[in-house]
Order: structure tokens, then sequence, then C-alpha cells
């Protein structure tokens, strides 16, 4: 059996404690340990992979908003943000929420499915990029959303809906909980991830070339 290093990926850096066994010329038995402050180096540009991921993100986004909701809040679309700030970053994120809340529109819902998703699925995913800490990710979605997003819904629904006249705030106390909520949920998974030694894996594979 030999031992080799194996870069992985987690966002930007190079993981020095993450180790690939493998066994026979076949490499069949493969196991890859996570370590839990590694610094990766994140692929750029155009990947197949990220393009997939981020479909099925989108995909996934859509169907649990849709179908498993609760009063004024859609949870499940900031757990999905969370979890595409961390494994995709900004831009890709972006392109998932964006997918998402045009799905929903389709569905009845207003603008609000898109500006409600796209600023804290930016905004976690570049402070995630930043930093490299699932804290970032999780205050970057909630600002993202509970606070900016609900600033901008203000004035587009008062122009395009009718929206009555409240104070540009006033959407704040039910964007927040939502974002809060799902960003939560999104950071305990990654931890669990992370814990297992599932995360180095999955992001290598996700950006290997």
């Amino acid at each position: 059996m030999s031992t080799e290093q194996m870069t992985s990926l987690e966002g930007g850096g190079i993981c020095k404690n993450t180790v690939m066994e493998v066994s026979g010329e076949r490499n069949t038995d493969r196991k890859t340990t996570d370590a839990h402050a590694c610094e990766i180096r994140e692929s750029r540009g155009f990947s197949i992979r990220k393009l997939s991921f981020t479909a099925m993100l989108a995909g996934l986004s859509f169907v649990l908003s849709t179908f498993v909701c609760f009063p004024h809040m859609a949870p499940f679309q900031h757990l999905c943000n969370f979890i595409g700030a961390v494994f995709v970053g900004p831009f890709w994120n972006f392109a998932a929420a964006f997918i998402t809340g045009g799905l929903r529109m389709m569905t009845g819902r207003d603008i609000q499915a898109v500006i409600g998703a796209v600023i804290g699925a930016f905004l976690g995913g570049f402070l995630y990029r930043k930093t490299r800490k699932l804290w970032a990710a999780w205050l970057g979605e909630i600002i993202g959303t509970g606070v900016l997003s609900a600033i901008a819904a203000y004035p587009v629904l008062r122009i395009f809906y009718g929206f009555p006249k409240y104070n540009p705030f006033y959407l704040i106390p039910f964007y927040a909980p939502s974002a809060a909520m799902g960003a939560t949920m999104g950071f305990v998974l990654i931890s669990i991830l992370k814990k297992s030694g599932l995360f180095g894996r999955m992001l290598f594979e996700l950006n290997r070339n």
C-alpha cells in the first residue's frame, strides 16, 4: 500500500493534512481524511462539475422551497444558499439562487422570490471565499437576505406591485428569521460533513480537473 499526498479543495490554499491512501494498481481502495484547519486552492473558470452541482442545487432549492414551506418563510432556499456559498462560491451560488427564484416566479411567486435569494447567496459565498470560515458564510446569508434583500425588495414592490407605503425597513422582520433558520441548518450540515471527513472528499471531487 502506498500513501500519496493529495491536494483537497475547500475554497482556496493548500490543505496539508488531507491524505489519500491508494491500494493496488487499480486504485480501488481510496480513503480521504479531512483536516479541520486546511486552506485549499479553488479551481477557477468554467467547470462542468460546478455547473452540474449548481443545477442540482437550484432544483433542490426549488422543490424544497415550493413543497416544504412555512408561513412567509422559505428557509430551505437559504439552506441551499449556504451550501452553495461553501461549495461553489459567490458567482455559481448567485446563479443557482437566481434560477431558483425564476422558477418560483413561474409558479406564481412575486419578485421577492429572486430578490430575497440572490443577494444573500452572493454575499455568503464572497465572505466565505475571503475568510474560509463557516460563520462568515452564515453571517453573509443573514445580512445579505435578512437586511439587504429586505431593503432592496421594498421599492420594487412599491413600484411594480402597489405595495403600501411603509418604512423601508418594514420587510426585515419577515426576511431575517427565514434567512437565519436556513443558514443555521446549513451551518450544522456542513459542520457534520467536516467532522465525518466527507467535506474534503466532496470538495476534491467537485474541484478536480
